[in-house]
């Protein structure tokens, strides 16, 4: 059996595909990994390919130390598609850094990528992770990397989610995956994604967009202001959720992603 690793790009990054149809590229948030999606994974695959992969830096994909680029990242996910060769009819569904990520290879490969969801996400400099990068590196030389590593993750839903069983749970999984984080390559990741700037693309960016908020979510006003930029982008606030609202209500960020692709003739 063929392991689902691309090195298209000099780098393994590991993926798993899952179903048949379409293509549904799946990039997740930092500080997670591929299992951030398993809800949308079991809902989606039914109907569409389903292409979840580890960024580098994260999971169970290379954590290269050496400096790279937001295109860098998103050329990984297109050697995913080449690999598989699944690079045309796709939808890509990002989250926070994936959110990012999918937005400009919604730009750049339009005849690829037919539509865009992006979750939590910031289409400007996000100047603000210079804290994040000095206490990943800062808790990794102390060994307290997997406590630290637990509180970034709960930042990422609500406090009421995290506190479940189901919460507990998964964030317990995450940290476990992530034993061999590397806070060199986090520092990498950080970088990439703060110092691009996608908002003077936006105006000639054409292709059907929905954008998603939790209600508590930090980046809602990226969101906000992203939706704004884009003419035909729809805009949807999830209640009581926060930045990764499609994992604490699964069911009904999972029904306005398929009315989305429903009104817009995507929904096989």
């Amino acid at each position: 059996m063929r392991v689902p690793v691309s090195r298209h790009n000099g780098l393994d990054i590991y993926y798993e595909r899952t179903g048949r149809g379409p293509p549904l590229v799946l990039i997740h948030a930092m500080p997670f990994d591929h299992h951030l999606w398993l809800y949308q994974v079991e809902r989606f695959s039914s109907r569409f390919t389903t292409i979840a992969m580890d960024l580098r830096g994260w999971g169970q994909s290379a954590k290269p130390r050496q400096r790279f680029t937001l295109e860098d990242m998103g050329a990984d996910v297109m050697g995913v598609l080449a690999d598989e060769e699944l690079a045309s009819d796709a939808i890509v569904v990002g989250c926070s850094v994936g959110s990012k990520i999918a937005l400009m290879l919604a730009c750049d490969h339009p005849d690829v990528f037919k539509a865009a969801v992006l979750i939590g996400g910031n289409s400007g400099l996000q100047a603000q992770f210079d804290h994040r990068i000095a206490a990943y590196k800062a808790e990794h030389a102390a060994g307290t990397l997997p406590a630290y590593h637990l509180g970034h993750l709960r930042h990422g839903v609500t406090a009421a989610w995290a506190d479940t069983p189901t919460g507990r749970y998964l964030l317990d999984g995450f940290v476990e995956r992530g034993a061999d984080l590397d806070p060199d390559s986090i520092a990498n990741v950080f970088e990439a994604v703060g110092t691009s700037d996608l908002t003077p693309r936006l105006p000639a960016y054409k292709s059907p967009t929905l954008i998603v908020n939790g209600q508590h979510d930090n980046a809602l006003k990226g969101g906000t202001l992203t939706a704004s930029l884009i003419g035909q982008a729809e805009h949807f606030i999830l209640p009581n959720a926060g930045h990764c609202c499609f994992v604490e209500d699964p069911a009904t960020f999972n029904a306005r992603v398929q009315d989305f692709l429903v009104r817009n003739r995507m929904w096989p």
